[in-house]
């Protein structure tokens, strides 16, 4: 008898394990809508499925307890202990089909609604027997919470709306891990019937379908009588919520960009709250400036690059703006915008210092290119950092002449900023410094994060479920990027702003704007220690807007953009690195920083007295590019130059040698393995530098 017993039940799970392989679980309905989240999972804008169903998928840990406890208490009570059919629930219907002759309760379970949900059928009794099977095969397959999370996901909800955190933004605009007991009642309630029971069209009937739950919610010690009577007093709602449409070009970046077999859920660095602040000041800002203005903006994490609000345009819809273009990653035209890298290389080479004099006043550089100031005025003899507060043109240009463009172009690359010239041919030349390249407004942000840490490499990304770009490539050194924070943070506040340490709270922030030839292009780029935020304002179609400046019309949006965030942990410019060179006078730096030359060294060839016959300066050690020994490096260098005109300044890694004498040689002790800059700089200005390592 025994061995009978054992081999039914052998027999048994032999059919089971064939019908289940032949037979497997259809999960297809279970393919969600993508959906985009935020950080901390808030939906910021989810895609139809091919059906045109909103379908957002939703797993218990998505959802109020309180609602879970609910949907339990009413539909199954038992869900936590029976395999996907209740015994005690078909023996009861059973015995009540039998003593009434007619169907009084069902014994339907979670799983086998779930189920029914995947595989739809009519309601007959081989369709209820099949649903059974189902059950145990979604059990066994799914486990009682991959069970629970089909049903939370495919439960309809009236109209097109499928799964409970679809019917929460629908009915409340909200998510439903907080709801209340009336809320909480009316979603267990309308999978019912949900086409009779819609709120916002048969109110009445969801207002005594509510109650029903919640009666059964006291019976079952769920809720108390108290709280039953508040909930039934809650007010049902009234028309359906527009689903959220926050981020929408990231948003539909990311859903294009994913890959066969990725989640369906997308979850970025972004902040919802903050994303729906930013958008409408973005939007207010764009129909303040006129119809056809665009505006987008980006708000990064300076230390780093993650996104924590990311717009693209005023509205996606707009079509009178273009709206649908995403104006972070269109390329357009930086104007001033990238002068903070020309003077930070020049600060890193030891050609400048903040307090170095420069002439600005009209000039002739190579090839007959004579640049501009803005407004056609010139100032004379000012400072390199008074030149780059007020963005003056012409001593931006003669910078770039000494720190070379195609060094400044591979920089670029270096920062992570594509320099697109037009028609992509020829050298890169001066007129780069005027933003004579195209650039994004994401790559300007990422190298301003740059400029606003230590100098390292800050992509701009959002996608929180990868891994972030490794931060490893040297934009500048760690007192370059100082150098540059402390000048911009003392530039002019923005249009309608008080400056920074008049405001309550005193927030710094450091910014460059930018303008670009024809006013097509008005930029704005800053940083306060811990974020930074760019603003782009123009036409998508490139057309110009006349009188638009970046001071004017991106800085105040911008400067804006920060109040919206909390105050920063580590404020611009930050404590300055050790060894850099300090002056209070220009007077007191060393001769060959006091004035960068005119290019042609004052109208002649610099150290000639009838412009003819000198060499040009050069390193002859190290050279460019060397490794050197370090257990040789160690007991010291002698670097040496040759040409120009004597005599000579030497620096490593920017800072001066401190026993560095003025002529063709200087000693030096380096101070470990690694890489490193020697620069030399003549009398006139002029400088060579070789990138060495010593290992």
């Amino acid at each position: 008898m025994a061995t009978g017993s054992v081999l039914a039940v052998v027999l048994v799970t032999v059919v089971a394990l064939a019908l289940n392989a032949l037979y497997p679980p259809d999960l297809h309905r279970l393919a969600p809508t993508v959906t985009v989240t935020d950080r901390d999972g808030r939906v910021l804008r989810g895609f139809l499925s091919p059906d045109e169903t909103w379908r957002l998928p939703t797993t218990p840990a998505d959802v109020d307890p309180l609602y879970l406890a609910m949907l339990m208490a009413f539909e199954d009570s038992r869900f936590r202990w029976h395999p996907g059919v209740d015994p005690l629930a078909v023996v009861r219907a059973t015995g009540q089909m039998l003593w009434h002759g007619a169907v009084v309760s069902g014994a339907s379970t979670l799983s086998m609604q779930a189920a029914r949900l995947l595989e739809p059928r009519p309601r007959t009794l081989p369709s209820k027997l099949i649903e059974m099977a189902r059950a145990l095969q979604l059990t066994a397959h799914l486990g009682r919470d991959g069970v629970l999370s089909a049903y939370l996901t495919l439960a309809p909800f009236g109209g097109n709306l499928e799964g409970v955190r679809a019917a929460s933004l629908a009915w409340w605009g909200k998510a439903p891990r907080r709801l209340t007991p009336g809320q909480a009642a009316l979603l267990v309630a309308l999978p019912q019937t949900p086409a009779a029971l819609r709120p916002d069209r048969h109110p009445e009937a969801a207002r005594a379908a509510r109650a029903k739950v919640l009666r059964r919610m006291v019976g079952a010690g769920v809720l108390t009588a108290a709280q039953a009577r508040e909930a039934e007093a809650e007010p049902l709602p009234a028309v359906r919520q527009p689903m959220p449409f926050l981020a929408a070009h990231l948003a539909r970046r990311l859903a294009d960009d994913r890959a066969p077999g990725d989640s369906a859920v997308i979850r970025t660095t972004l902040d919802a709250p903050l994303q729906g602040r930013v958008e409408a000041l973005v939007r207010a800002h764009a129909m303040a400036l006129g119809d056809r203005v665009s505006v987008a903006a980006l708000v990064v994490e300076a230390d780093t690059g993650a996104a924590r609000a990311w717009v693209g345009s005023p509205g996606l819809l707009d079509t009178a703006r273009r709206g649908a273009v995403d104006m972070t990653r269109a390329p357009r035209s930086p104007g001033s915008a990238l002068k903070p890298l020309i003077y930070g290389m020049a600060f890193e080479d030891g050609l400048l210092h903040p307090l170095t004099e420069i002439d600005d006043r009209p000039m002739a550089f190579g090839q007959g290119y004579t640049p501009a100031n803005f407004g056609f005025a010139h100032h004379g003899r000012v400072t390199a950092a008074e030149a780059l507060r007020r963005s003056l043109n012409v001593p931006a240009v003669a910078v770039l002449d000494r720190v070379g463009p195609l060094r400044f172009a591979a920089r670029l690359t270096t920062a992570g900023v594509t320099p697109r010239r037009r028609g992509g041919l020829g050298r890169p030349g001066l007129p780069l410094a005027l933003g004579g390249l195209g650039v994004t407004l994401e790559e300007l942000t990422g190298l301003y994060a740059a400029l606003a840490t230590d100098g390292t490499r800050r992509t701009v990304w959002a996608r929180a479920d990868t891994p972030p770009p490794a931060a490893t490539a040297r934009v500048l050194s760690p007192g370059a990027a100082w150098q540059v924070r402390a000048i911009l943070a003392q530039a002019p506040p923005a249009a309608g702003f008080a400056p920074d340490d008049a405001t309550r709270g005193g927030r710094t922030v450091a910014f460059k704007t930018g303008t670009s030839y024809g006013f097509r292009d008005a930029w704005a780029v800053g940083l306060d220690g811990d974020h930074v935020i760019g603003v782009w304002v123009g036409r998508a179609d490139g057309t110009p807007v006349p009188g638009h400046l970046g001071r004017d019309t991106a800085a105040p949006l911008m400067r804006a953009l920060f109040d919206l965030l909390p105050p920063p942990r580590h404020p611009v410019p930050g404590p300055a690195p050790a060894g850099l060179l300090g002056a209070l006078r220009t007077a007191d730096l060393p001769p060959p920083l006091r004035r960068l030359a005119p290019p042609d060294g004052g109208g002649r060839t610099a150290g000639s007295a009838d412009g003819a016959g000198v060499d040009p300066l050069r390193l002859r050690f190290p050279p460019d590019g060397a490794t050197l020994d370090w257990d040789q490096a160690a007991r010291g260098l002698v670097l040496e130059a040759a040409g120009g005109q004597r005599p000579y300044a030497w620096l490593v890694n920017g800072r001066p040698l401190e026993t560095a004498p003025w002529h063709r040689g200087a000693q030096w002790q380096p101070d470990g393995r690694g890489a490193a800059r020697v620069t030399v700089v003549d009398s006139t200005g002029r400088a060579a530098s070789a990138a060495v390592w010593l290992e």
